[in-house]
């Protein structure tokens, strides 16, 4: 199994009504499910859940793009799921004039992120 479907498999039991995006959807809009948050939020949000990796020079990290339709961008750490908003992403990106974020950063600077402690 893909590191993309066993991230989203584990994500699923934190979602209501979820869908996946067509073959034609995840090309080109980039993201891997839609759904609710259960118990965290009334509103349908598409989540990109691209596993972290090595992107460059041994560098471990996580690739996003500014022209993805999705609205958050997750990340899994041992004892929880951190949801990043990624309008709140870009507009930093933009603003910071850089493309390197870290984690416990944003998680402490940004407004919208969503912490979900794993059951």
């Amino acid at each position: 199994m893909s590191t993309v479907k066993c991230l989203l498999n584990k994500f699923l039991n934190y979602l209501k009504e979820f869908t996946f995006p067509t073959q034609a959807q995840k090309d080109k809009e980039l993201w891997d499910v839609k759904g609710f948050l259960k118990n965290k939020s009334n509103q349908e949000f598409k989540f990109d859940l691209r596993p972290i990796q090595k992107v460059k020079d041994n560098i471990i990290g996580k690739k996003g793009h500014l022209n993805t339709k999705a609205d958050k961008m997750v990340f899994e750490t041992s004892d929880k799921w951190v949801i990043i908003d990624i309008e709140e992403l870009h507009e930093y990106l933009k603003n910071n004039k850089t493309k390197i974020v870290y984690l416990d950063k944003i998680i402490k600077e940004f407004y919208w992120n969503i912490i979900v402690n794993k059951e």
